[in-house]
């Protein structure tokens, strides 16, 4: 038995540690649950709860579920990059304020047509409801992992954070899996495909550096709900 206090303060008892989400879950929260902050810390969702414990589900309300949320649809938009594009290059994939871009390395320009396409994959890969699973590697067996992929970008980053000997954080979601730290929703399927829309295509320079290669960075944006969408480009519009 352990004890958890909730964000209002009340002290919830369960039978044994449990993840943030299965308590979400008992809670009736697991549907609008982004991430969680313990202890004054925002995790991912996957993350255990211990015993005395203090825990508050973020929601796409809250400015850091609002980035998790984000930060997974930057995953589905890169997957389907990869099923449609596969010899291309991953570079980084943030969340941002109102949505979330990926940079790419390809040889064939990204135009406004291709942006219809890839968001037309985003769409089936969120219809597919696919899990993320969230696992580790050690410095070297990950920097190899990528290496075998074929994704120097990644392999730079991974180099830099190998340096501090802590297990390199990934995420999969069926065939994709990338270099990540999180937090992340539990399915693609939180998303809604008609909540998402890739917004524009510009080149932006890998880590902001004019020496460096010029990638392709597509940015897009993604709500729980269509009409939260609708509402958000009405504004932009205005």
């Amino acid at each position: 038995m352990i004890k958890v206090t909730l964000g209002n303060g009340e002290i919830k008892e369960f039978d044994a540690p449990l993840s943030a989400f299965d308590a979400a879950r008992e809670l009736g929260e697991a549907k609008t649950a982004c991430a969680a902050e313990i202890d004054g810390k925002v995790c991912d969702l996957r993350t255990t709860l211990t015993d005395g414990c203090t825990v508050k589900f973020l929601t796409f309300e809250d400015e850091q579920g609002q980035r998790a949320f984000n930060h997974t649809a930057s995953h589905v938009l890169a997957q389907a990059v990869k099923r449609l594009f596969p010899a291309t290059k991953l570079a980084i994939g943030p969340a941002i304020e109102n949505g979330f871009y990926y940079d790419f390395d390809t040889e064939e320009p990204f135009t406004t047509d291709t942006l219809a396409k890839i968001e037309a994959e985003m769409k089936k890969i969120v219809k597919e409801s696919i899990r993320l699973e969230h696992f580790t590697m050690a410095p070297d067996e990950a920097i190899k992992y990528l290496e075998e992929q074929g994704e120097p970008y990644k392999v730079e980053l991974c180099q830099e954070h190998a340096g501090k000997g802590e297990p390199i954080s990934f995420y999969k979601q069926g065939e994709f899996t990338d270099l990540c730290a999180g937090p992340h929703l539990d399915s693609t399927g939180r998303i809604k495909g008609n909540g998402i829309k890739l917004m524009n295509v510009t080149g932006a320079y890998w880590r902001g550096d004019s020496s460096k290669k010029m990638l392709q960075r597509i940015y897009g944006t993604a709500f729980p709900k269509k009409d939260e969408l609708d509402q958000y480009l009405n504004m932009l519009e205005e």
